[in-house]
């Protein structure tokens, strides 16, 4: 391990055994009110994680959360993926259901660590050992934990016989025998790398590795869990290759398929703001469970100044408000286009998994931008623009004294990504559409810029944003073409009231 490995891993110890250290114990309770609550405790695991954890229950755990437990401590031969998205505590919860296991259940005496790396894997079982040496309230319950000779960073036993060993990946597991207990619960966590996945070859081996040496420890006749947590981070993962074989697998992403937190520790403000520090293949891979390679379409998107409005004659403002019931939980995506000569320019944009309501105040802000400087024309595909939509753009226009006169998209659409790259992708390399200088880093903007980045022929890349651009660009095309044949030339749109822009 290197020197500011080493460091970060006693930083990190020292801020588990501070957690451990908080934890206080009731010295004037009797021993017959202390059997009596430790027994309460038990029968109901939650409150025993509660009790034993307040530093990690800072709030109610999910109802997946609690389901999760319940399958783990209530099977006794089990093996189940875990692939939660970060900052929902996969780790964490794992770690007091075994150390309920444990410490409760007995039903859990050899324990085998596995991750990426020895140091990683090391790293993981820390947290359980500084618990079993730390916690006031298991020793105090329990009896002291710790014993000495047998007690190590990367390998220890209690004193009540139940061990735990680190182990990386490809390091021989033959052996982890605990007197006469087989290993009985097998934690695989944070196991790919980013490096190794970009190589399948090298993914095969790792599942091969669990498959012929890691698994077989187990005993055929005997009890065991398996608990593996991580995200689907490439498209050839163990993750994913490990839920095809396991008894159940689970995916939950930062935000559920109605967009909406799930968890109550989470809150959308928060996650907004930390992943909008994020790159779009950032956020898929790690808090989506999405993961998105570089795109084979669009390599790079040209940014340019805008015209002055009156120049491009009319703006179109068009939105995907995307699928509903969709499992991939679309984005919505607003975008204001012009035409100004034979170049598109994209002047806003707007794209996230949000509500109908945010979805409206976009086109107010599309309005307040254009501030009647030049008609806009405001679309929707006809097949979303559904009576609950519409009765929320009515209820906004009652509130704000102020009405968005959208329209319905009636065109039948190809294919979404033919189309896309049809229609756009010619114009990018020909150098004839443009994204909006000024509005580089604005969130929305940043969102389209990579969902065209990360298009290509099959992907589970997310083009909502690409796809709103289209139906821009189509209905610019149509109008100019229409206004060509009546022999119509563009004119500046003006009013008594015009101010340069």
């Amino acid at each position: 391990m290197k020197l500011i490995d080493r460091q970060a891993q006693r930083d990190w110890d020292e801020h588990l055994k501070n957690l451990m250290r908080s934890v206080t114990v009731d010295h004037t309770e009797s021993e017959s009110e202390r059997i009596v609550r430790k027994q309460k405790l038990e029968k109901d695991f939650e409150q025993w994680a509660n009790y034993y954890f307040p530093a990690y229950a800072t709030s109610e755990p999910a109802p997946f959360h609690k389901k999760a437990a319940r399958r783990v401590i209530n099977n006794r031969r089990w093996f189940e993926v875990r692939a939660w998205s970060r900052e929902l505590a996969k780790t964490t919860r794992t770690m007091i259901e075994v150390l309920f296991l444990v410490l409760v259940k007995k039903e859990v005496r050899n324990t085998v660590m596995v991750s990426n790396s020895y140091d990683n894997a090391e790293r993981l079982l820390s947290g359980y050992k500084l618990s079993l040496e730390h916690n006031q309230r298991i020793i105090h319950d329990y009896g002291t934990q710790e014993q000495q000779g047998s007690w190590t960073s990367g390998e220890f036993i209690t004193r009540q016989g139940a061990s735990f060993r680190a182990l990386g990946a490809g390091q021989n597991p033959r052996g982890s025998k605990n007197e006469e207990w087989r290993v009985d619960c097998i934690l695989i966590d944070d196991y790919d790398t980013d490096e190794e996945c970009r190589n399948e070859l090298r993914i095969k081996e790792k599942v091969s590795w669990i498959e012929k040496a890691l698994l077989p420890t187990l005993s055929v006749s005997g009890n065991y869990r398996v608990i593996v947590c991580g995200n689907i981070i490439a498209p050839v993962c163990t993750v994913k290759a490990l839920m095809k074989v396991a008894m159940h697998s689970e995916i939950v992403n930062i935000r559920d398929a109605q967009g909406r937190s799930s968890w109550v520790k989470n809150s959308e403000a928060d996650i907004d703001q930390f992943l909008g520090m994020l790159s779009y293949a950032t956020i898929q891979g790690e808090f989506y469970n999405n993961p998105i390679t570089e795109g084979t379409v669009f390599q790079e998107m040209a940014y340019k100044p805008i015209r002055p409005l009156i120049e491009y004659g009319y703006l179109v403002c068009y939105t995907d408000p995307s699928f509903k019931e969709s499992k991939r939980n679309d984005y919505k995506a607003t975008v204001l286009v012009g035409r100004w000569r034979d170049e598109y320019h994209v002047l806003k944009a707007y794209a996230n998994q949000t509500t109908t309501a945010a979805m409206i105040d976009w086109h107010y802000e599309v309005m307040a931008f254009v501030a009647d400087r030049v008609p806009v024309y405001y679309l929707m595909e006809a097949n979303f623009l559904q009576d609950i939509i519409l009765q929320e753009f009515y209820r906004a226009s009652m509130e704000r004294k102020k009405t968005i006169p959208i329209s319905g998209d009636m065109r039948s659409k190809p294919d979404k990504f033919t189309r896309i790259e049809a229609l756009l992708e010619p114009l990018n390399r020909n150098a004839k559409l443009y994204l909006n200088l000024a509005e580089e880093h604005a969130p929305g903007m940043r969102v389209l810029r990579e969902q065209f980045l990360s298009l290509e022929p099959g992907s589970r890349a997310h083009d909502d944003a690409p796809d709103a651009v289209e139906g821009a660009v189509f209905e610019l095309n149509r109008r100019w073409a229409t206004d060509q044949t009546k022999g119509v030339t563009a004119i500046p749109y003006k009013n008594k009231n015009q101010k340069r822009y």
